[in-house]
C-alpha cells in the first residue's frame, strides 16, 4: 500500500506536466486557425448557408431574361389589382354620398296654379320652407313696375323677379331674422313681418323696416300654363 502511494506521488508531477503541454498545443492550433480566418475572406458555405438557396434562387438578369420579365409582369399585375380595388372603393364611397332618388324627389315640387284667384296668395311648402305664390292683377303689376329704384333698399326691377308678370313666387322667410311674414298686410299691401316690422311690396321687395334684402325668389319653371316646378 505504501509502495502504491509512493508511485502515485511520483507520477503526479509528470501527469500535470503533460496536461499543461496539451493545453499549450491546443491553444497554438486555435490561434493559428484564427489567424488564417482573419487573413482571408470567408466563403459562402463557411457563413452557414448549406442549402445554396441564394445561388439557386437568384435570377440571372443576363442568362435568364424571361424570369426577370415574369417577375416584372407579376409585380405589375399585383399593383394593377391594388389600383383597381382602390378605384372601386373610391367610386362606391363617392356614390354613397350622392343624393338618393327619394331625396331628389323631395328637392323639387310641382304645384297647380289654376285654382288661385287673381289678387290672392297661397302658401305652399318646399324643402320644409314656406313659399308664397301670388296671382297678381294688371293694376298690381303696373304699380310695382312704376316703383323708382331710388326708393328701394335692395334694388331689383319687378321684371327681374318674375318669369310671368302675373305670377310672383318668393320664399316666405323674412330676410331679417327668418320669421314668416303675413300676406296681404303692411304699408304696401304685400307682406308684413310682425317680429320686427319689415314691410314688403307685392313684388316681395323690402320697402320699410330692418330687413336688409328682398324676399328670395326660389328656382322654378313653368311646366304648363298653370303649373310650376320649384327646385
Amino acid at each position: 500500500m505504501n509502495a502504491f502511494r509512493l508511485g502515485s506521488f511520483r507520477l503526479a508531477p509528470v501527469a500535470s506536466k503533460l496536461a499543461v503541454e496539451n493545453l499549450k498545443s491546443t491553444s497554438n492550433v486555435l490561434s493559428k486557425s484564427l489567424r488564417k480566418l482573419s487573413t482571408r475572406s470567408q466563403e459562402l458555405h463557411e457563413l452557414g448557408s448549406v442549402d445554396h438557396a441564394f445561388t439557386d434562387d437568384r435570377v440571372d438578369k443576363v442568362a435568364e431574361p424571361e424570369r426577370r420579365a415574369f417577375t416584372y409582369l407579376l409585380l405589375s399585375g399585383v399593383r394593377f389589382a391594388y389600383a383597381s380595388t382602390a378605384r372601386v372603393l373610391v367610386v362606391k364611397f363617392v356614390s354613397s354620398m350622392s343624393a338618393s332618388a327619394d331625396v331628389l324627389a323631395l328637392a323639387s315640387a310641382e304645384f297647380d296654379l289654376g285654382e288661385i284667384d287673381m289678387g290672392k296668395t297661397i302658401t305652399v311648402k318646399w324643402r320644409g320652407k314656406p313659399v308664397f305664390i301670388r296671382h297678381r292683377s294688371p293694376d298690381e303689376i303696373s304699380t310695382e313696375a312704376a316703383v323708382s329704384m331710388a326708393h328701394l333698399r335692395d334694388q331689383e326691377a319687378d321684371d327681374d323677379r318674375t318669369l310671368k308678370s302675373q305670377w310672383l313666387v318668393v320664399l316666405g322667410i323674412c330676410t331679417h331674422l327668418g320669421c314668416v311674414p303675413i300676406s296681404g298686410a303692411g304699408d304696401f299691401n304685400g307682406w308684413f313681418c310682425p317680429c320686427h316690422g319689415s314691410h314688403y311690396d307685392i313684388s316681395g321687395r323690402i320697402r320699410k323696416g330692418p330687413a336688409p334684402l328682398n324676399l328670395e325668389v326660389p328656382p322654378y319653371k313653368f311646366t304648363d300654363e298653370t303649373k310650376i316646378l320649384i327646385g
